[in-house]
């Protein structure tokens, strides 16, 4: 078995290597986000005979509006979503799509304000700010301050990566983006402190062994419980992101991308920040008794 924690700065290497495309994209060209955070229309209809999604922009256009995103599924039913319409032009847009393109049926049609998205934004980062403030001050109780951060970073990791890969695909970020995010920092929270639960175990064990080796077995000895864990999620992830319809799918996207994330930070990322965080004195003596 390789020693994770004398390979640290490798993981902090392939850290770096995921999260900066992603921030590079971040800047760039940001996040698509959906019109629960920026306002518009979406429309849901289903029509009776075959369309493409070429045929209903085109309608769209006539009508002297830009679409922001088309999506087709099965069954000729397509998720339309436009800028902010009022009552006429909504009006207007159904009877075009109806006219134009075959009967259908009207499944969804929903309006969302600009005040409302920038409401849902300021109280999506407002839910993650308070969970990241709770759990330091639990990991401070439980174990200590310096584990807290540590863990925080770990989070904060899982979070970068899922923002910079849904960045670079362009997937529309909607109000259940925001659970998905807080899933995944439960579920990486989670993970880390039954590892720093064991190295605290160990630490009362294995007395006289260094912090980094009493560190490094502890990793190992929960490798097994994450793996199977990460496995087990992503097993009922991946099949829902192909068969469980498109409402669903980027929220699943977001889930399968940061539960593998947080399996890997777990691991890789919040034990070995927690050993560069931990004094030099403290580094390079052996392990003496918990108090």
């Amino acid at each position: 078995m390789f020693h994770i924690i004398h390979k640290r700065r490798l993981w902090y290497i392939i850290s770096a290597l995921i999260i900066l495309p992603g921030l590079v994209s971040l800047l760039i060209q940001g996040l698509n986000l959906g019109i629960d955070f920026v306002g518009g229309n979406i429309v849901e209809v289903k029509f009776d005979k075959e369309t493409s999604t070429a045929q209903v922009r085109e309608v769209i256009k006539e009508q002297g509006l830009n679409d922001k995103y088309i999506q087709k599924s099965t069954g000729g039913v397509f998720i339309i979503r436009t800028e902010v319409l009022t009552e006429e032009e909504n009006e207007k847009l159904l009877k075009a799509l109806d006219e134009e393109l075959g009967s259908m049926t009207l499944l969804r049609n929903d309006k969302v304000g600009p005040k409302i998205g920038a409401e849902l934004t300021r109280k999506a980062l407002l839910a993650l700010g308070i969970a990241s403030v709770l759990m330091v001050v639990y990991i401070t109780w439980r174990f200590e301050f310096k584990q807290g951060i540590a863990a925080i970073a770990a989070i904060m990791h899982d979070v970068l990566v899922t923002l910079g890969l849904l960045s670079i695909l362009q997937i529309e970020i909607d109000s259940a983006f925001v659970a998905a995010v807080l899933t995944v920092v439960g579920y990486s929270i989670n993970d880390t402190i039954v590892i720093f639960d064991r190295i605290r175990e160990n630490m009362d064990l294995k007395k006289g062994m260094k912090l980094a080796d009493v560190i490094n077995f502890s990793l190992w000895q929960t490798m097994a419980r994450s793996i199977n864990t990460t496995g087990t999620v992503l097993f009922v992830l991946v099949p829902l992101y192909f068969f469980g319809g498109t409402t669903i799918k980027n929220f699943v996207l977001a889930l399968i991308i940061g539960v593998t994330s947080g399996a890997y930070s777990s691991i890789f990322t919040a034990s070995p920040l927690w050993y560069d965080l931990v004094d030099e004195r403290r580094r390079k003596k052996a392990v003496q008794p918990a108090s």
